[in-house]
């Protein structure tokens, strides 16, 4: 166990060479790069290169780049992943690791302000929202008034201080990816900048599906900082587009979706943090692909 915690959050490269992983090379001028694929020293260095996957990204120019790489994805036709591409360098309990309360923000306040916005234009009052690896706070908007709100998160004095929610549970999904509540409890579920952090996303993808109601909505949102050592080793060794598709993919293998859709709502591209959300919509009918 280690004796100290990481206590920022290192900006990942946009890694935007020719990439066998996306099949796609974007300008460099695309995405905020400010530091170096330093990080992915150690155990992830000898990781094998990532699997060749085929996204048509036909958008064209930097503002809807990132929305375009959902809009015709190609998906290989089983789960593509393996047990390794969600190894991470600090394999030791996540619950020493969040046991220490972290109240400030992992974006910063112009992303803070864009998926606070984002959520003032898309939630109705009295949704009944799940918040996913939440905190003391989930960027919901002051004016909305929720239904029953619901955080599960790892800390436990975080999650106290978090106004929006109605209730809440501790729970470390790395170790038991199930959710405590009933199959179609839910209008909308969100995770903020913590996806990189799930080493099960199918078993955690899959809940998200049975608890949302047919026609709820997941709200995956994502920018480009995190905590190396906790991040998934696939995660650090892909740039913010395939980041895009391979969210979307966890959404498609549930056979339980509408096709995801991502939304650019950078708010100052390369001025501040860059911010994107993967959404998708559990079918009416419930029907598996």
């Amino acid at each position: 166990m280690r004796s100290s915690l990481p206590v920022v959050l290192v900006p990942i490269a946009s890694r935007l060479s020719s990439s066998t992983a996306a099949g796609f090379s974007p300008p460099a001028s695309t995405f905020v790069s400010s530091s170096s694929s330093s990080h992915q020293s150690g155990a992830f260095a000898a990781a094998r290169t990532p699997m060749s996957w085929s996204v048509s990204a036909t958008a064209k120019g930097k503002d809807n780049l990132a929305e375009g790489v959902l809009k015709n994805p190609r998906y290989p036709p089983e789960w593509p992943y393996s047990p390794m591409d969600f190894a991470r360098e600090d394999e030791s309990d996540d619950s020493f690791f969040y046991s220490q309360p972290r109240l400030v923000y992992h974006i910063d306040e112009y992303a803070v302000s864009a998926l606070t916005g984002y959520y003032a234009s898309n939630f109705k009052d009295g949704d009944d929202v799940l918040d996913i690896c939440s905190s003391w706070v989930s960027h919901y908007p002051e004016n909305w008034r929720g239904g029953n709100v619901v955080g599960l998160g790892m800390n436990e004095y975080e999650l106290g201080r978090n106004d929006k929610l109605s209730s809440y549970v501790v729970r470390d999904l790395n170790v038991d990816p199930t959710f405590p509540f009933e199959d179609g409890s839910f209008d909308r579920v969100t995770c903020v900048v913590s996806v990189d952090y799930l080493n099960k996303p199918r078993r955690v993808f899959d809940e998200i599906a049975r608890v949302l109601r047919p026609g709820g909505v997941c709200h995956i949102s994502m920018s480009n900082r995190c905590f190396p050592t906790k991040a998934f080793r696939i995660w650090l060794r892909t740039n913010d587009l395939e980041h895009i598709f391979m969210v979307g993919s966890f959404f498609h293998y549930t056979g339980m979706f509408e096709p995801a859709v991502c939304d650019d709502i950078s708010p100052n591209p390369g001025r501040s943090d860059p911010m994107y959300v993967v959404s998708a919509t559990k079918k009416v009918t419930g029907s598996v692909e």
